[in-house]
């Protein structure tokens, strides 16, 4: 598969994440405001955390969900109860204790980029975000769309999408990366849904397209030729997220981007009485550009590292411009479009949703036993 520079560089951003799907479109100039609807639930915008060129607007509710019964993809590889392998391994099965058996993989079984192998052996059910990434086998792949999987599942066809173009290869166990890929790259593997689109956001960075104007100095290195080329060198020939990340300038003033808007979040929020953050509305340079809520302050806080972490990255790849979107802009991200509408779903488990609307798009993920709620919302404005 061919060698990006820039996807180089973009691991070397991401590498080291702390965890915690989906979406940012870039767009040229303001977009016009999503249609009209009812606020989506009980949720309060607070002023906006500001830093460099990101403007993030905490999402509180004094309604929470009991969430403490899902299982975070993190948690399940981390502790081995849930285990990913290669689609070529037709043998991957429950064995009558309920483990799982795997066996080496074989070049004939035929792996594919597209789909892995997942089994969920927990005694509790999974949750997938679309973008969440799984490293490891023969490449490094992203989950391609919200979903939960039940506990004692068969094994499970696994929807995937490749962000790693330098190796088709045998490699390690699939392990988390405690990795969300940045917005650009998950609108294109949750709304898109297609691989050419993933990686062409991949080399790209940003699917932003800003107006030609002014951009303000920058605090931190943006990205150059001489960090793509560094990028490629020496340490990292197979362009794995880890090995990139190592001694990369740029990956340690992601890290301070995150630091200074922990900081900032972190004395936003602290405050609060009876209520919880349930998720977050980023902007960058004054324009909104999508929504992350969850049905917990729980929830929202297993995701919140692996989240920020994406949208500094994207924040780095984008202009400097350093305007503060509006509360208004904002809260039309937490409204309900009224557009085109496709559903899935399994039965008694889970329900997918997706809304379309002109250059905006809702999706849900919904549980359905043994509580209905709505596990995570993400609202958009695509490219």
């Amino acid at each position: 598969m061919e060698r990006s520079f820039f996807s180089a560089l973009i691991y070397s951003l991401l590498g080291v994440s702390t965890l915690g799907g989906l979406a940012f479109a870039g767009f040229s100039g303001s977009p016009a405001p999503p249609p009209p609807g009812r606020p989506e639930g009980d949720w309060r915008l607070l002023d906006p955390v500001v830093y460099e060129n990101i403007s993030i607007f905490p999402v509180v509710s004094s309604y929470s969900s009991d969430t403490g019964g899902f299982l975070t993809l993190d948690e399940g590889l981390a502790t081995g109860e849930v285990v990913v392998a290669e689609r070529g391994n037709e043998g991957m099965a429950r064995s009558r204790d309920g483990s799982v058996v795997i066996p080496d993989y074989d070049r004939r079984t035929g792996a594919t980029v597209n789909q892995l192998v997942l089994v969920n052996r927990s005694k509790r059910p999974l949750l997938l975000l679309a973008g969440e990434l799984v490293s490891g086998g023969k490449q490094d792949r992203i989950i391609g769309k919200d979903r939960i999987v039940p506990v004692g599942a068969p094994p499970l066809p696994l929807d995937v999408f490749c962000v790693e173009h330098g190796r088709w290869s045998n490699g390690s166990q699939f392990a988390s990366a405690k990795l969300m890929v940045h917005p650009s790259v998950r609108e294109k593997a949750a709304v898109d849904k297609k691989q050419e689109e993933v990686w062409s956001a991949v080399r790209g960075g940003t699917t932003y397209s800003p107006e030609v104007r002014a951009e303000a100095p920058a605090a931190l290195p943006r990205i150059s030729a001489r960090d793509l080329s560094d990028a490629m060198s020496g340490p990292a020939p197979t362009q794995s997220y880890q090995k990139i990340y190592e001694g990369s300038r740029v990956g340690h003033s992601v890290d301070t981007f995150v630091r200074e808007v922990q900081v900032r979040f972190a004395r936003a929020t602290s405050g609060l009485k009876g209520e919880h953050v349930v998720g977050v509305v980023v902007a960058y340079g004054g324009e909104v550009a999508w929504s992350d809520i969850f049905a917990s302050g729980n929830l929202f806080g297993q995701y919140w590292n692996k989240l920020l972490r994406s949208y500094a990255v994207e924040a780095m790849a984008r202009p400097t411009f350093r305007e503060v979107a509006s509360r208004d802009s904002a809260s039309d991200f937490l409204r309900r479009l009224n557009g085109r509408e496709i559903q899935e779903s399994e039965p008694g488990v889970y329900r997918w949703r997706e809304i379309t609307d002109g250059r905006f798009a809702q999706i849900e993920l919904e549980s359905i036993e043994p509580k209905p709620m709505t596990v995570h919302r993400l609202f958009l404005h695509r490219t």
